[in-house]
């Protein structure tokens, strides 16, 4: 008789993600935002911006985290400040308690990092869209191109400082390990064993922080089930009753990490912002190759 092995635990209806039937039934609501967060690695060598006027979903707005970023510094794309983040999204026809739902071109990636940045600067309604466009499309959904416009709004950011590790945390924490630092670049990258895809940055990680690369807690472009999510963690050795500081290489795939435990009911103390586009700039700090 065949033993069949029971399908991984599913997670319970997410209170970060809204289904493509949702967006669908309320895209023409004046207080919904569909958002393409869509962004790609400079060895991708794709335009998020030039794909999304080819097709998006109707009325959807860009959001490019490297405009609305910090250009005060040499690292991609960094948080910007509190101002330039309400005027940009403002200026998008985001504002004060709008429903913004977030999506990316890939299914799951860059989506996270918007998410995580809205929230940052105090958006109360802000989702992540199941599957991303790869599912709208596969469902035969519409599309529509061009830039959409929508008209200026008010948007009152608030950030919250205490979601955002700063190199001087994450140092802290390798020292006193009360928090454990997770890095979710591939585990070539991790190990030293690949390039960095930004040039000028050492290969390796910090001495005492854990892998979970993305891709782990991701499954065809959405959220993977509870128990691959746990087992990702716990394989890597990251004890998940220990706050956790997520990092990667900008920023960005950080911040799956930090949708994936907030989804397992175990969210992450911080997304470390300057990632390893700081740490292996910096000649002066310690890095571990396997």
């Amino acid at each position: 008789m065949l033993r069949t092995d029971p399908d991984p635990t599913p997670l319970p209806p997410n209170r970060w993600f809204k289904s493509t039937d949702w967006l669908a039934q309320h895209l023409r609501d004046r207080d919904v935002v569909a958002v393409d967060g869509s962004y790609f690695l400079p060895t991708q060598k794709r335009d998020a911006h030039a794909e999304y006027r080819s097709g998006h979903i109707p009325g959807a707005v860009f959001f490019d985290i490297e405009t609305v970023s910090d250009h005060s510094t040499e690292l991609p794309h960094m948080l910007p400040g509190t101002y330039q983040f309400g005027e940009a999204v403002g200026a998008l026809g985001i504002g004060d308690g709008d429903t913004v739902v977030v999506y990316d071109s890939t299914g799951l990636y860059s989506a996270a990092r918007v998410w995580w940045t809205f929230r940052v600067f105090g958006a109360q309604s802000v989702f992540i869209l199941d599957g991303g466009l790869p599912k709208w499309k596969a469902e035969g959904r519409p599309l529509e191109s061009g830039e959409a416009k929508r008209a200026p709004r008010q948007f009152h950011a608030n950030m919250n400082v205490d979601a955002v590790a700063m190199l001087a945390d994450v140092r802290m924490a390798l020292t006193d390990r009360a928090t454990q630092i997770v890095d979710a670049r591939s585990a070539e990258r991790f190990a030293g064993r690949a390039p960095e895809p930004r040039p000028g940055l050492r290969s390796g990680h910090m001495p005492g922080s854990f892998n979970v690369p993305f891709d782990r807690v991701v499954e065809n472009g959405r959220l993977a089930s509870r128990d691959r999510i746990e087992a990702a963690f716990t394989a890597a050795g990251v004890d998940l009753d220990k706050p956790i500081i997520t990092s990667c290489g900008s920023g960005v795939t950080a911040a799956i990490l930090s949708v994936a435990l907030e989804s397992i009911g175990r969210p992450a103390k911080r997304l470390y912002d300057g990632s390893w586009s700081e740490w292996g700039s910096r000649p002066d700090l310690p890095v571990e190759r396997d």
